[in-house]
């Protein structure tokens, strides 16, 4: 049998096991349904029904035998050829077949920092490439208020052949504005598997802070929050429940004088420190996500959680206190960088590679703001690590490296899509 016949059997089995788990789930609520939805990037789906499961395995046997010195080289074949997106789903695939599958794609596959590629979700969540930028584009739909984040060169790769990342919905509060980040594009609940996290801004939107729904690094400690225990629990792992951690704060600058000129902003990154970018030093990356789908599954026949919801009001997360990696110093810092004067064009301007075409307000330049006591090399203080700018209506480039990972630099970005009267 060819390797692209391997492959090829590989993926029907895998679209076998969702159709008899769609099947299963019919008459549920929409809750379920939207599980079924996510396991495409996540890992094996098991199917709720005996019957179900019994012919999964049978399906599965065949391939959970192979000797693993062949299934080691099978997999590192796939991850050697398919590098991109939607060719890369043949990998997500492999860690779809069964538990033997899933351990050893997992121990091929690389996270972004080492190898510079998305493949899990999970890998969202950790820090890009340390040598070159992961390059995306920023949808923004004026209608719905809703922002899609794509992996890809150019906005010419949509349709089969863009990977959306993440999605956001702008939700306006009275003394607030949230930034709702979640894995599709149609559901933006809490209560959701698919919930990533958030970003809130204050009133005169000058300052914002980023939530996220898991600790910055595997943990087995319970966060404190109040809003955590409104998730019912069989929606999410009883070891660390989806909660909102406080992993860094956006300050804008006030434009007291109203003078013209572009915007001064500041990131302080709690769940990273300042030791990421000095020489041999590392950042959080997180391994799963601590409410996987296959816990969820697992936890479906569980009894519901006695304990009241609570409601999650505007004002449950005003006291949550930043989360930092434990025994780990002072947290990173970053800086817009700062534009030059162009007087030919009459405009401020940053080189942006190409990469941004449109003068705007929002295009920026972040990089690492650090004094001579924390020893960093003059190479790495000139490194960008974000930059976000725009290249059409509604459109906008975003590429980001280590040590940010793709939700940090998105939920950044979105920040410089609020209203911001107190800064212009």
């Amino acid at each position: 049998m060819s390797f692209k016949s391997i492959v090829r059997e590989l993926r029907e089995i895998r679209d076998g096991i969702g159709n008899m788990s769609k099947r299963g789930a019919e008459g549920k609520n929409i809750h379920s349904r939207t599980k079924s939805q996510v396991t495409v990037d996540g890992p094996m789906q098991q199917s709720g029904s005996s019957s179900s499961s019994s012919s999964s395995v049978v399906q599965q046997g065949r391939w959970a035998n192979l000797p693993p010195e062949l299934l080691l080289d099978v997999i590192q074949r796939l991850e050697a050829s398919e590098t991109s997106w939607p060719a890369r789903q043949n990998v997500v695939a492999c860690a779809s077949v069964c538990r033997s599958w899933r351990e050893v794609t997992k121990e091929v596959v690389k996270t972004p920092e080492e190898c510079g590629r998305l493949t899990f979700p999970i890998s969202l969540k950790q820090p890009g490439p340390r040598d070159s930028p992961i390059q995306c584009f920023i949808r923004r739909e004026r209608a719905t208020s809703t922002y899609h984040l794509y992996l890809g060169l150019t906005p010419a790769l949509l349709g089969e052949n863009g990977k959306l990342l993440f999605a956001a919905r702008k939700v306006r509060r009275a003394t607030s504005t949230d930034f709702v980040i979640s894995l599709v594009a149609g559901d933006f609940s809490r209560a959701s598997n698919t919930y990533i996290g958030k970003l809130r801004s204050n009133f005169l939107g000058t300052k914002f802070t980023i939530y996220d729904s898991q600790p910055p690094y595997d943990t087995a400690v319970q966060s404190n929050s109040r809003s955590n225990r409104r998730i019912h629990s069989k929606q999410v792992s009883p070891r660390v429940p989806a909660g909102n951690y406080n992993i860094a704060t956006i300050s804008y600058e006030l434009n007291v004088l109203r003078s013209r000129g572009p915007r001064r902003m500041q990131c302080t990154m709690h769940s990273i420190p300042i030791s990421a970018i000095q020489e041999g030093g590392t950042a959080p990356t997180p391994t799963a996500f601590p409410h996987s789908l296959e816990e969820q599954f697992s936890l479906s026949s569980a009894p519901k959680s006695k304990e009241p919801l609570i409601p999650f009001s505007s004002t449950s997360l005003l006291s949550e206190p930043p989360i930092s990696v434990p025994g780990t110093g002072e947290p990173l810092v970053l800086k817009n960088k700062a534009p030059r004067w162009h007087e030919q064009l009459q405009c401020w301007c940053l080189n942006f590679r190409g990469r941004v075409t449109v003068a705007s307000v929002k295009n920026f330049q972040l990089v690492a703001a650090v004094e001579p006591s924390h020893q960093v090399s003059a190479a790495e203080q000139e490194k960008v690590i974000l930059q976000f700018g725009k290249i059409g209506k509604d459109i906008f480039t975003m590429d980001y490296r280590y040590p940010l990972s793709a939700f940090q630099a998105f939920a950044i970005c979105l920040s410089s899509f609020d209203t911001k009267p107190a800064c212009e």
